[in-house]
């Protein structure tokens, strides 16, 4: 294992920024979907990081990436409401899948991962790029990835990160054809998809921990 190497411990490192991100942006985040949803996005985001904390606590500090994000996966499908956290649990789940039992998660099972989590959440959700939600920052994002090629793990995901605020800024100039906000109209108009800025962090976390929304969302 090189020292750079995204290990089981790295991971679930990568897991718990992905919770601080989320609690430090959670107020932005309950902004965002009062404007362009119902207002629970980042209470149920919360909801989602906080119940995979628990079930991460669970799992042996010697474990590897699989059995990380399948804790994930099993507190976002089980535990969160609303309609975003299945969709992450999804991601979660086709990116455990990918790791296998190895000890490491290549750049090229974090590509195979955010693939077929995209492809599993186009066919449950039933959206398409430019529909005005998350997948508008995972499709970029997967894209990065794949891309990649030999890049080692932590390149590869900023890069993703990178693609991942490119597409939720382009989200504040799409019309929402999905969800709660393609009955808001102009409403939503100019505000970026509360879910796509949550895919975003996600990405952004393997990282650091995101303070604000702010820098992320003022544009290229």
């Amino acid at each position: 294992m090189t020292s750079n190497a995204l290990d089981g411990a790295r991971t679930r490192d990568w897991a718990g920024r992905f919770a601080e991100s989320v609690h430090a942006t959670e107020a932005e985040l309950t902004a965002l979907d009062q404007q362009a949803g119902d207002g629970d996005f980042g209470a149920n985001l919360a909801a989602g990081v906080r119940a995979a904390g628990l079930l991460l606590d669970r799992v042996e500090t010697s474990a590897g990436p699989a059995e990380c994000l399948g804790a994930m996966a099993t507190a976002f499908l089980d535990e969160v409401g609303g309609t975003s956290g299945p969709l992450f649990g999804l991601l979660f789940q086709a990116m455990a899948r990918a790791a296998g039992a190895g000890p490491e998660l290549t750049t090229g099972a974090l590509a195979e991962g955010a693939a077929e989590g995209l492809a599993a959440i186009r066919r449950v959700g039933d959206a398409s790029p430019g529909d005005k939600t998350l997948v508008d920052a995972l499709a970029p994002a997967a894209e990065a990835l794949r891309a990649a090629g030999a890049t080692p793990p932590a390149d590869a995901l900023a890069s993703a990160a990178e693609e991942a605020w490119r597409g939720v800024r382009e989200t504040a100039a799409q019309a929402a054809r999905m969800g709660r906000a393609s009955y808001l109209g102009e409403r939503a108009n100019g505000v970026p998809d509360p879910g796509a800025v949550g895919m975003a962090l996600f990405f952004a976390s393997a990282a650091g921990t995101v303070r604000s929304l702010t820098p992320h969302l003022a544009g290229d």
